[in-house]
């Protein structure tokens, strides 16, 4: 019979195809990943996990993470829909984290900083007492090692299941950073879509210099949330990183693939090292068969590297961090 020649049609795996949130247009998961999360169509910045932006700002093979033993107490006996301690359970089973944050050390062109990068996809990237410790340890090391210090901020505020303790994160942080200007370090703050509520009002907004994505949501709380209380019409553009920047708050919006190069010519300028400590960071040279092509600059390997798999967790909507903020 004719039939018979037909098969049962088989079931589309889940996870290879995402849709874009600004121009939705299609996309391949692993074109996405290789473009380190950028629409090859329309430039939208979608979300990029912390452990994707650590290894891909730095130089291949040079990040090493560090302080991934700590891990969140439920010190109030928070319950909200669930037990805050059932909570953190789900969303680390989902992410593939154990806290909103990624720290350690890496290089950039040979350059040894340290690193910090928060992740939107576990609870909105909310600073708790891990991540605010994190980000604390990592401004601390570079007080202490004397090298350049780098945050990435991606966060909707505070985090409220942890009341008070949650709040005494932003007067750590801002010490930290004290410290170091005390010392005449360097610290760089680079704001992701979203950066708002006590991230913001601390560590974020406290950079010598201060990078942004393109488009991103940058605030203290959200416009829909201004807009409500003051009943009145914001400006077209109200705390974009463009509007943000004509008003001086940011030195500069750099494209996601162009983030390591622009940092990297800071540092040239702003830094000097000595020879010994860059040969004790330097990482360890590639096998022959994994050299690039000359001129590469190791972004596109480390990109490759990750589109291998498809990224954990959910991608978290901006529109979200008006709930996460203060």
């Amino acid at each position: 019979m004719a039939w018979s020649r037909f098969r049962k049609k088989k079931d589309m795996p889940e996870g290879l195809w995402v849709k874009c949130r600004s121009c939705n247009q299609t996309l391949y998961t692993k074109e996405l990943l290789a473009n380190l999360q950028v629409c090859h169509h329309c430039g939208f910045h979608a979300h990029q996990s912390a452990r994707e932006r650590a290894i891909t700002l730095v130089d291949p093979r040079s990040f090493i993470e560090m302080w991934d033993d700590l891990y969140t107490q439920d010190l109030l006996d928070f319950v909200d829909k669930e037990p805050y301690p059932e909570k953190i359970r789900k969303t680390a089973t989902r992410s593939g984290l154990t806290e909103g944050a990624v720290a350690g050390t890496g290089t950039i062109d040979g350059k040894p900083v340290t690193i910090c990068c928060l992740d939107f996809s576990f609870m909105g990237g909310s600073m708790g007492a891990v991540v605010g410790e994190k980000v604390t340890r990592a401004i601390e090391l570079a007080a202490d090692e004397r090298i350049p210090a780098i945050v990435v901020s991606c966060s909707g505020g505070a985090r409220m299941h942890e009341g008070m303790l949650s709040l005494m994160q932003m007067g750590k942080t801002s010490a930290a950073i004290a410290r170091l200007n005390r010392e005449k370090g360097l610290y760089l703050s680079v704001l992701a879509n979203p950066t708002t509520g006590g991230v913001m009002a601390s560590f974020a907004a406290l950079g010598d210099v201060i990078f942004a994505e393109p488009g991103a949501l940058i605030g203290f709380a959200g416009p829909r949330v201004i807009q409500e209380t003051l009943r009145t019409e914001l400006p077209e553009g109200f705390q974009t990183a463009e509007f943000l920047r004509e008003k001086g708050f940011i030195d500069r919006i750099v494209l996601r693939k162009d983030l390591r190069a622009e940092i990297g010519k800071v540092i040239d300028f702003l830094w000097a090292y000595p020879e010994e400590q860059i040969e004790r960071y330097a990482p360890p040279p590639p096998p022959p068969e994994e050299e690039g092509p000359e001129g590469d600059d190791g972004v596109g390997e480390n990109a490759e590297s990750l589109a291998t798999t498809a990224a954990d967790g959910e991608d978290a909507t901006p529109a979200e961090s008006d709930e996460k903020a203060e």
